[in-house]
């Protein structure tokens, strides 16, 4: 299996549960791909009710989900984790956790201030995190200059003075 991405690829670790999530996952993948790749799991690596709709199994659901999406994470530059609600999606933790081990770029975006911790978000998600957004707009903003980064090392990457343009 092969994940490909003509320009940087952002994983979005978000739930995907509810109609309100599943439309916020949307709106922000629409955001990002105004400048970026994104690898959306909701669409591009499916849905367990659907899947099992459709007659595949259980156990071979939760496998095909789990392998295309940590695919996706093997070749993303950037995760970005969706960090609202009481507690952080356990799912979107655990993609947190691969991406941050194996050195992605990993931010938030924030726009609920509910945490289940007095003080904020709990250390093992807040540490893994380069940047945390408040605002969508934010989210666009940094978007934009990363794509324009990445876009001057593709050039470098096409002269040959460089070999990773999008790291």
């Amino acid at each position: 299996m092969s994940i490909y991405s003509v320009r940087p690829l952002v994983y979005l670790a978000a739930p995907l549960f509810s109609q309100s999530e599943l439309a916020f996952n949307l709106d922000i993948t629409a955001l990002l791909e105004k400048h970026l790749d994104v690898y959306l799991p909701q669409r591009d690596g499916g849905k367990v009710v659907d899947l099992v709709a459709r007659g595949v199994s259980i156990c071979d659901t939760y496998a095909s989900i789990f392998e295309r999406d940590l695919e996706a994470l093997k070749n993303c530059h950037v995760l970005l984790i969706i960090l609202d609600g009481r507690a952080i999606d356990e799912g979107a933790a655990f993609e947190l956790g691969v991406a941050f081990s194996t050195g992605k770029v990993c931010l938030g975006l924030q726009t609920d201030p509910r945490r289940l911790l007095p003080l904020g978000n709990n250390p093992m998600i807040e540490c893994a995190l380069e940047t945390i957004f408040f605002e969508t707009a934010d989210l666009d903003e940094w978007a934009k200059k990363f794509a324009t980064q990445a876009s001057g090392k593709y050039s470098l990457a096409l002269q040959g003075e460089i070999s990773h343009p999008f790291d």
